[in-house]
C-alpha cells in the first residue's frame, strides 16, 4: 500500500471507525476505509486502535501494524524487520506448483517470512518442507509461519543454511532472492526501504549477485527433473536466463504483464 504522509492530528484514544479513517486519510492513505476495518479487527483491545493508527499515519507498512500480510490465500505473519510479502510473487507460486505439481521436497531459499513455502506446502499436500534464510528475524517468523505444515527453517547463507542430506532430492527450489540494484536502494517506496532489511532488497551491482549464486549451486540439490524458481525484473531477466543456463539448466521465463512478474524456471536434466 502506498505509504501515508505523517500527520499532525493525534489519535484519540480507542476511536471509532470514522475517526480512525479520518486519521488515515488524513495521513494520506489511499485506502484510508479498507485500512481502518483491518487496523479495528486486528487491534487486540480498543486501546489498542489509537496506537496502531498512529503507527500507519507515520509511514510503518500496513501489513506491519496488523502483523500480517495475505498471500496466495493465506494470513502470513509478518514482524517488524522482516519481509514482507508482495502479491506479485504468488506467480512464482502458480509456476512453481504448474512445473511439478507431484513434488514432495520443496526448498523455500532466501525464505524472509516463508510465505512462498507456507504457499507451496498448503496447496502441494504431504511435502517435505524446508526454508532458509540469513536474517535471524526472517528465520524467527518463518518459524511461526511453516510450523503448522510441518516445515523446517534453518539459519545460514543460502545452501549453507541446508541439511546435507537434501543434496539431490529437492523437486522445488524456490528462491526469492534479493534483485534491487545497490545504487537503486534509494528509489524505492519508504516502506521498503526504512522498515525491510537491506539483506532482503540489495542484490548487489547490478540485482543479481544473490541470483546467480542460486543458480550456480542449484543442480547439486535438485532431484532429477526438479525446478528452480526465481523472480526477477524484466530488465534482468536476459541476465538471468544465462546464469541459469550457464548452471545447465533447462531454461525458460514466465511472465504475467498483469501482476508485473516475472520468474526464471530452470529444470535440472532428468
Amino acid at each position: 500500500m502506498p505509504s501515508p504522509s505523517p500527520s499532525p492530528s493525534a489519535v484519540p484514544p480507542s476511536p471509532s471507525r470514522d475517526a480512525v479513517v479520518t486519521a488515515l486519510r488524513a495521513a494520506g492513505c489511499v485506502f484510508a476505509e479498507d485500512e481502518a476495518e483491518l487496523i479495528l479487527a486486528a487491534a487486540p483491545t480498543p486501546r489498542d486502535i489509537a496506537p496502531m493508527v498512529e503507527r500507519r499515519a507515520a509511514g510503518l507498512p500496513l501489513e506491519l501494524v496488523v502483523g500480517w500480510a495475505e498471500f496466495h490465500g493465506r494470513r502470513i505473519s509478518v514482524e517488524p524487520g522482516v519481509f514482507v510479502p508482495r502479491r506479485r510473487t504468488e506467480f512464482l507460486v502458480e509456476q512453481a506448483i504448474a512445473q511439478a505439481p507431484d513434488a514432495s521436497v520443496v526448498v523455500d531459499l532466501c525464505c524472509g517470512s516463508g510465505a512462498v513455502g507456507a504457499a507451496l506446502a498448503a496447496a502441494l499436500g504431504a511435502v517435505e518442507l524446508h526454508a532458509a534464510d540469513i536474517d535471524p528475524a526472517a528465520v524467527r517468523c518463518a518459524r511461526r509461519n511453516v510450523a503448522a505444515l510441518g516445515g523446517r527453517v534453518h539459519a545460514g547463507d543460502l545452501f549453507e543454511a541446508l541439511p546435507g542430506a537434501l543434496r539431490g532430492r529437492v523437486d522445488i527450489l524456490a528462491a526469492n532472492v534479493p534483485y534491487v540494484p545497490s545504487d537503486e536502494i534509494g528509489l524505492l517506496p519508504p516502506e521498503a526501504r526504512e522498515h525491510e532489511p537491506l539483506v532482503a532488497l540489495d542484490g548487489g551491482a547490478d540485482g543479481l549477485d544473490v541470483l546467480r549464486r542460486v543458480a550456480a549451486g542449484a543442480p547439486g540439490w535438485l532431484a532429477p527433473g526438479g525446478c528452480l524458481l526465481v523472480e526477477t525484473s524484466s530488465r534482468q531477466v536476459r541476465a538471468a536466463v544465462d546464469a541459469f543456463t550457464a548452471a545447465g539448466l533447462r531454461t525458460r521465463l514466465a511472465a504475467s504483464d498483469e501482476g508485473y512478474a516475472h520468474v526464471v524456471i530452470g529444470a535440472r536434466p532428468a
